[in-house]
């Protein structure tokens, strides 16, 4: 009796040992692909989640804010809300500390995006001029 117990609990353990062991392969092969498309130079793949978990359209509908439009958006309004929803949710005030830290999420995520932009941007217009070094002629 006490070999068919021992026997059920080995049986049973390596079952379920076998079962986590395939989810985390599975999990770390998705990740080795992430991984893989961030280190090709798809950053907009990588960086979408990395920072806040949150998309560009959830983060405006968040701080309702309209989309950026070709990288653009308009900073200003986005810090406007967000200081305003910010001390509404302040937990001090009987406010929400979750929807605090997810306007939080939402204005770096907008912030993220409109750095993004400029960057490309920048390269955009380094590549169109062509390369100028910077000389320095006091060294």
């Amino acid at each position: 009796m006490a070999h068919r117990i021992i026997t059920q609990v080995l049986v049973v353990g390596s079952r379920v040992f076998g079962r986590a062991f395939m989810e985390a392969y599975r999990q770390a092969s998705a990740s080795q692909k992430y991984a893989q498309a961030a280190a090709k130079g798809n950053t907009g793949a990588a960086t979408t989640f990395a920072a806040s978990g949150l998309t560009v359209q959830e983060a405006c509908q968040i701080l309702n804010v309209k989309p950026p439009v070709k990288g653009q958006s308009n900073m200003e309004e986005v810090m406007e809300r967000f200081k305003r929803l910010f001390d509404q949710n302040n937990p001090d005030k009987g406010g929400s500390f979750y929807l605090q830290s997810k306007v939080l999420r939402a204005r770096e995520r907008l912030e993220m995006e409109a750095r993004e932009s400029t960057q490309a941007a920048t390269k955009e217009a380094e590549i169109k001029e062509g390369w100028k070094p910077k000389v320095y002629k006091d060294r």
